[in-house]
């Protein structure tokens, strides 16, 4: 049975996407960025574990959720983990958005050598890429912490083998 390894959840929140969300944090973070808001969420060995079917049953009993928003941590060190739970969202009607401190065509290179990381990426609807960089935070940014990170449409992006921005 796959398993999360999770640093968090929170039920409700407006910030990490649109509409009501239900956020999972991933547990283990190679990225470390300065000024990180979850650094609790840095080490592999932390959090707790879960099963996908469980945090889905926990989305269906809010009406009001519209979407999994799958933050960090990072996702990607648990692409198997994380396309399943998405997969689950996805199978259930919630749109999926996915954080992590990789840039797309990093992402489009660990495919190579992990095909979940592409398996993940398929379940995605809006992939917010790179690493949070303090000097370029900003508090105007909507949905992200620095002005570096992008707003992925992961459909067409995957399609045309280059990233397709969004503006939300």
């Amino acid at each position: 049975m796959i398993q999360l390894r999770l640093a968090g959840v929170i039920r409700e929140s407006i910030v990490d996407g649109p509409g009501i969300r239900f956020v999972v944090f991933a547990q283990g973070c190679p990225h470390q960025c300065i000024g990180c808001h979850n650094p609790q969420s840095w080490p592999f060995d932390g959090g707790f574990i879960a099963q996908p079917g469980q945090i889905i049953e926990e989305m269906l009993k809010n009406p009001l959720v519209k979407g999994l928003t799958i933050s960090g941590g990072e996702p990607f060190c648990q692409s198997a983990a994380m396309a399943q739970l998405a997969q689950a969202a996805r199978q259930n009607g919630f749109d999926v958005i996915t954080y992590t401190g990789f840039t797309f065509e990093k992402l489009l290179e660990q495919v190579k050598t992990d095909p979940a990381v592409l398996e993940l990426l398929c379940y995605t609807d809006i992939l917010i890429d790179g690493p949070f960089i303090q000097d370029l935070k900003s508090y105007e940014l909507r949905f992200k912490g620095s002005s570096n990170q992008r707003m992925i449409d992961v459909k067409p992006s995957l399609e045309q083998g280059k990233a397709v921005l969004i503006q939300l």
